[in-house]
Parts: structure tokens; C-alpha cells; sequence
């Protein structure tokens, strides 16, 4: 399979690249691939001609969105509809991440794919709004909305969680924040899991349009932050003291929704995927960043 894979760098970028080892895989970012230009959109297509297109790139400074509206909406709207829509001019399918930020996390009950968005901030809406552009610009696109994504790569909670840890006493924690932590790995595991039957499947077939997929269970970032330290323990870490504290005790630029829990069961209706425990997922991501469970520890 030929897959072009805008983003190289990224935490989903790096999953793909390994889980599509033995594939024709290219990953592009700029200025090899720049999603706010027409011709360099244009140069990659040709250049690759894949059969399978994955938007792994994205703008996701949250707070610094608040400052740089139009660099967000010219990516994560304009960009990633300028990727779709190159993808579809040569029948190419096309997969797409998006995020529970494009709710306001005031339902108070995990969100299905149907209920509308309400974002809060400029990050959100500039992905809400490159749902749609998405969706519009190529009918053989699979929009994934997913939430706090984790890994060995990149920047991200859990190697934030492990460097406090080792130079901290304590750590205070939001505890009134709900979502699901989700590992690349997985995310990357649904798109060759879902990848034959959108390579074969007619535009208005179920297996395209708008699905969420993230970890399970639901928790907070109180309760994954323990579940961190627990493991990190077990690989020889120290653990230290672990408070609970509100969103108010910890105030950023950009407002985040309160409840970002996503109802996965539609992706387990149409393509069989089910949710991955994500503390099965964070034992592999440890094992790869620290060693495994009981080779260090005490």
C-alpha cells in the first residue's frame, strides 16, 4: 500500500510510520509539505501518488491559538481541506484526526458523533471547522475526534508526569477535568485496521464520515497521573505525593472543556474497533521510555 502521511515528527506520525513498516509509506512536514500552500500540497500528491492519505499534522498550541487565530484556522481548517480535497482529485481516501476540544464539555455525558460541536476557544474551533471542510472536500474521508494523546515521541503528559516526578515532592494535579488518555499506537492501529475497506469502499458507504475513538475507561487527569506514577514505580521511579486540585487552581489561556468523554460505539458498530485499554497502552509506552515493570524497580 502507497500512504502519504502529512506530518513526520508528531507522536501519530511516528505510530504510523512503525506500524506501517513493510508499506510505501512517505511522511512529509514542511517545507517538504505546507498544508497553507496550494502548490506544495499539489507537488507532494504527485510526487507520492498514494492510495491512502493521513492528516497526522496539525496546529496544537491550544493557548497559543488564543494569540494566532489565523495560523490555526489556515492549518487545521484551510490546510487540512486543501489535503483532502488534493487526495480525492486522484480517488484517494483520506484519514483525519480532530479532538474532543470541539466541545465545551458542559453536557455532562459522554458526546456522540451527532451532537453538535461547541468549542471554547480558537483551537477548537479551528478544528471543528476542518471537520466539516474535511467532510465536504473529499465524501471518502474518515474524520477521527480522539483526546489527550500520549506516547514514547514527542512532547506529551506522560513524559511531563515523569520529569516532575523525578524532581518533585509533590505533584498537583487537575482532577475535574474527564476524558481518556489515547496512545498513538492505537490511533494507528485503527487506521490499518479501518485501511481495506476505505481503500475499496465507494464514497457514502458507513465505513466514512465523522467517528471518536479514544483510550478506556474515562478518567481524569488526577486519575491518569496516579496510574502513571503507579507504573513508574514499578519500573524503579520514585513516587511522589500526588494532590488533587481544581481548574481554577490552574488557569490557562485557553478555557478547556470540562468533560471530553466521547462515546466510541459507533467505530465499534461500523468497523469493529474497540476502544484500548489505555493502561495496558501506557505500560508499553514506559516500557519503551524506561525499561519494563520490575527490571529497575525495588
Amino acid at each position: 500500500m502507497r500512504i502519504l502521511v502529512a506530518g513526520r515528527q508528531g507522536q501519530v506520525a511516528q505510530a504510523l510510520l512503525r506500524r506501517f513498516a513493510g508499506h510505501e509509506v512517505v511522511a512529509l512536514e514542511p517545507p517538504e509539505l505546507d498544508l497553507t500552500e496550494d502548490s506544495s500540497v499539489a507537488r507532494a500528491m504527485r510526487a507520492a501518488a498514494p492510495e491512502l492519505v493521513v492528516n497526522a499534522a496539525a496546529y496544537t498550541a491550544v493557548d497559543r491559538a488564543e494569540d494566532q487565530e489565523a495560523l490555526a484556522f489556515a492549518v487545521n481548517r484551510d490546510g487540512a481541506a486543501r489535503l483532502a480535497a488534493a487526495a480525492a482529485a486522484i480517488g484517494a481516501p483520506f484519514v483525519h484526526f480532530s479532538t474532543d476540544y470541539v466541545f465545551d464539555g458542559r453536557k455532562g455525558a459522554p458526546y456522540l458523533e451527532t451532537d453538535a460541536p461547541s468549542p471554547l476557544g480558537v483551537y477548537g474551533r479551528s478544528k471543528a471547522e476542518g471537520e466539516g471542510a474535511v467532510l465536504a472536500a473529499n465524501p471518502r474521508s474518515v474524520v477521527l475526534r480522539t483526546a489527550w494523546v500520549c506516547s514514547a515521541d514527542g512532547a506529551n503528559f506522560v513524559k511531563t508526569m515523569l520529569r516532575l516526578a523525578a524532581e518533585r515532592e509533590e505533584l498537583r494535579v487537575v482532577a475535574d477535568q474527564h476524558g481518556a488518555p489515547t496512545f498513538a499506537a492505537d490511533l494507528a492501529e485503527a487506521v490499518a485496521a479501518m485501511a481495506p475497506r476505505l481503500l475499496a469502499a465507494p464514497a457514502g458507504d458507513a465505513a466514512f464520515g465523522l467517528f471518536h475513538l479514544t483510550g478506556a475507561p474515562h478518567t481524569t487527569w488526577h486519575g491518569f497521573t496516579a496510574e502513571i506514577l503507579d507504573q513508574a514505580a514499578q519500573r524503579g521511579h520514585k513516587r511522589p505525593r500526588l494532590a488533587a486540585i481544581a481548574t481554577t487552581d490552574y488557569p490557562t489561556r485557553a478555557a478547556r472543556p470540562a468533560d471530553g468523554r466521547l462515546d466510541c460505539s459507533h467505530i465499534r458498530r461500523v468497523h469493529g474497533i474497540q476502544p484500548a485499554d489505555w493502561r495496558r497502552s501506557l505500560a508499553l509506552c514506559l516500557d519503551a521510555l524506561v525499561g519494563p515493570a520490575g527490571e529497575n524497580g525495588l
